[in-house]
């Protein structure tokens, strides 16, 4: 199931009004790894990420449930992946009462703020360096991240 895009023409003001996330693809030597982050839009803090060998959307939904216990935002905007379209997803926002935005196809500008992340953790962390394995990846690129933009215990100042 997909949902309208809800941030054209929508100032947002402060933290947790709208968080947003994505995975990107890191090619790892034996194949890839997926990369998600969950980004408040206001701050740019990386609220939670996970890494995962597997695009099934359980470890999504677990790292969505992560950051749902420091905060809860108003509005939640993703691509119309299949992870944010599965019922286990949809099922953790419907259950928090936060109002689900998704970008339309081919909109990738819609979630520019995530965009940028990839671009700078790609050419300052991914391109150099070789990850043995899906773990050596997700302690590297976690410090990377955690140097990058602070991951928010749950700044709402």
């Amino acid at each position: 199931m997909t949902y309208p895009y809800l941030l054209r023409g929508v100032a947002v003001e402060y933290s947790d009004q709208v968080w947003a996330c994505d995975i990107t693809y890191l090619r790892l030597g034996s194949g890839f790894v997926y990369l998600l982050v969950i980004m408040d839009w206001h701050s740019r803090f990386v609220i939670e990420m996970e890494v995962s060998n597997s695009l099934e959307s359980s470890p999504f939904v677990e790292a969505l449930k992560r950051a749902l216990a420091k905060s809860k935002p108003e509005i939640f905007n993703s691509d119309q992946g299949s992870q944010f379209t599965s019922v286990e997803w949809l099922k953790v926002l419907q259950e928090n009462k936060i109002r689900i935005s998704m970008d339309g196809r081919g909109r990738c500008f819609n979630n520019i703020f995530v965009e940028r992340l990839w671009r700078s953790v790609k050419q300052e962390e991914v391109y150099l360096k070789e990850y043995a394995d899906v773990w050596e990846a997700e302690e590297s690129l976690r410090q990377y991240i955690l140097n990058f933009t602070i991951i928010k215990d749950h700044i709402n100042h």
